[in-house]
């Protein structure tokens, strides 16, 4: 697969966290992951959303780092919190309460339906299965959060036709699996890669291509998943990041 303008790794990349920082420019509240997920969410509140507020799994709420933290538990995102809650309060009021708008999660392997895998891969025969970090607390992001976002790089080997684990439900198996288990959030609402976006189909919840980044094609796309990838009736592009946008991203990366 051959790179088009601004289509390197980094260039994706770039793109990527940019793409998922305006998926967050209306909400209200998200519960971040670290990692890219950080990067889009601090990036939203710099540019997009400066009434972002931020909440961490370590029970920080309204944190405003000046530097992408390095885990949940950095001292930054202590320091610059509006409040401070013990993680028990995080889970049981704030998350399955229904209190967060958007949960955003990355993944090791995604299937059609969204549903996730961070917790182990197939090496293949004779090796023994390469183990991930684990659920954490994504899978009751993913099922109380209002919606969902999900970012991760685009290969067949993330964009599988199943998963060597189910870690965190998305679709599930699709419509209305999700109220079937009692889950109460809309689940995965876009899926921001390094070389497009997707969003679940509102009749089949199967993810379907409705725009690529700058430089990137469909076909390039289509190359990159691994199951036979459906594309909306007009597939857009995303418009490139603003001077704005990079300065702000250099700003947090280089902090």
């Amino acid at each position: 697969m051959s790179d088009g303008p601004g289509r390197g790794r980094t260039g994706g990349d770039v793109l990527m966290e940019v793409g998922a920082a305006r998926a967050l420019a209306g909400a209200r509240t998200c519960f971040v992951g670290i990692g890219l997920p950080s990067t889009a969410a601090n990036l939203a509140r710099r540019v997009h959303n400066p009434g972002l507020v931020l909440i961490y799994e370590s029970g920080a709420i309204g944190a405003k780092p000046s530097r992408l933290p390095l885990s949940i538990g950095d001292g930054e995102l202590a320091d610059t919190a509006d409040a401070l809650v013990p993680v028990t309060e995080m889970f049981t009021y704030w998350l399955q309460g229904g209190r967060v708008d958007v949960g955003f999660l990355g993944a090791a392997q995604l299937d059609r339906y969204a549903n996730i895998n961070t917790t182990e891969v197939d090496r293949g025969s004779g090796r023994p299965r390469a183990r991930l970090p684990g659920a954490g607390g994504a899978p009751e992001i993913a099922a109380h959060c209002g919606e969902v976002l999900i970012a991760l790089r685009h290969s067949p080997r993330t964009f599988v036709e199943r998963l060597d684990y189910v870690t965190t439900l998305g679709h599930g198996t699709g419509p209305g699996d999700r109220a079937r288990h009692g889950l109460r959030g809309r689940g995965p609402t876009a899926v921001i890669t390094d070389l497009g976006v997707l969003r679940p189909d509102p009749e089949t919840a199967e993810l379907v291509l409705t725009e690529v980044h700058p430089g990137v094609t469909v076909d390039q796309v289509r190359e990159a998943t691994g199951w036979p990838l459906r594309t909306a009736d007009r597939v857009g592009v995303t418009p490139p990041p603003s001077e704005v946008e990079l300065r702000e991203l250099s700003a947090l990366k280089s902090a």
